[in-house]
């Protein structure tokens, strides 16, 4: 059943009953407040900025973990939360606070997260599969497909262009004797685990540098520009005719160590592996392997199994790995197209239509 299908009617809005209340529960801007404020003047959003921790930085959706309410101000904020149809973020950014309301707030209807792969929270949330019919939980996804494409791209050429082996030169202050050649973008193959938003904009970009794609999709059907789809279980078969893998799936029960020794058999040596998706999706250890037998030539790795990297992680210190701390979906215009995204949506909600982007309440994707 796909996310995008899943009607948002049982949801909707009742004629006659009173204003739809928006409350906003994670740090946001003032004027995106005002945009979402504009979608419709009858509905009322509840924003207290006091009673939200400040950004550090551009879509800093948790805010300062220093941050603490008095006692007074925690009943305010939980008054709030608890007096809404729908929820612009999880109540402190977390699952423990999606659970909290869902129990205590009958008249909750629906929740927009901040992250593209929000399932993952939802189901840490124990919230049972009743409730999540009766609150939706919509998630951010394709806001982040552009920056996520350009890191996977980026983590390919790394690969082509034997980016680590520079830097480790120039440190080094070493120019070698012996040249070695690098490879070229166009004609190299792709195959992308996970053609949803992000894995075709990724695709898309590939495509613009010369490369063929293939890739992995639910349902294996045929999409314009990519030379083959299949489903995930013929991934070994679609990653033994790559020259780079690139994962954008979402963590879940039947994506776990998808990526494993299985695939990693089945690569040419010297093959290039970018993870965009979930951490759990890649078998660490076996990739570990993977890169000393150089069946792996270069990873760059975005998202881990345990998050932080645990600084035992032999991942840190390979000389062909790139480790990035869980941030290139990260860019100054989150904030805006998040909210540009709950506009979009709210008037769906109003209107009574399907909302995309729902997260499955039975296998939290």
């Amino acid at each position: 059943m796909s996310s995008e299908s899943l009607s948002a009617s049982p949801a909707s809005p009742v004629q006659g009953a009173e204003p739809l209340k928006v409350a906003i529960a994670v740090p946001l801007e003032a004027e995106l407040v005002e945009a979402i404020r504009a979608v419709d003047p009858s509905v009322t959003v509840l924003f207290e900025p006091d009673l939200l921790p400040p950004e550090r930085f551009p879509a800093d959706h948790s805010g300062d973990p220093a941050f603490r309410r008095s006692r007074d101000a925690e009943e305010r904020y939980w008054k709030l939360m608890n007096s809404a149809d729908v929820l612009y973020g999880f109540p402190n950014e977390s699952a423990a606070g999606f659970a909290r309301v869902v129990a205590e707030n009958p008249r909750l209807r629906w929740v927009h997260a901040m992250a593209a792969g929000a399932g993952g929270a939802v189901k840490a949330s124990g919230v049972s599969t009743a409730d999540l019919e009766r609150v939706m939980v919509t998630t951010s996804a394709g806001v982040h497909a552009l920056p996520l494409a350009e890191f996977a791209l980026m983590g390919i050429l790394n690969g082509l262009k034997r980016t680590a082996e520079l830097a480790v030169d120039q440190r080094a202050k070493r120019w070698p004797e012996l040249r070695t050649p690098t490879r070229l973008a166009a004609g190299s193959h792709v195959v992308i685990a996970g053609l949803g938003e992000i894995g075709l904009e990724t695709a898309r970009l590939a495509r613009a540098l010369g490369m063929t794609v293939s890739g992995t999709k639910r349902n294996a059907e045929p999409i314009e520009g990519i030379r083959e789809v299949a489903t995930a279980d013929r991934l070994p078969e679609l990653a033994a005719h790559a020259d780079a893998v690139v994962n954008t799936l979402p963590g879940t029960p039947f994506t776990e160590r998808l990526i494993g020794r299985e695939v990693f058999a089945a690569l040419r040596p010297g093959t290039i592996l970018v993870n965009v998706g979930r951490g759990t999706v890649v078998d660490e250890d076996a990739l570990l392997d993977a890169l000393e037998d150089g069946t792996v030539g270069y990873a760059c790795l975005d998202v881990f199994a345990v998050e932080p990297l645990p600084a035992g992680s032999p991942l840190w210190d390979h000389p062909n790995v790139l480790v990035s701390p869980h941030t290139s979906a990260l860019s100054v215009a989150e904030n805006r197209l998040i909210a540009e995204r709950f506009a979009e949506n709210l008037r769906k909600f109003l209107a009574g239509a399907p909302l995309p982007h729902r997260v499955d309440p039975v296998h939290f994707y």
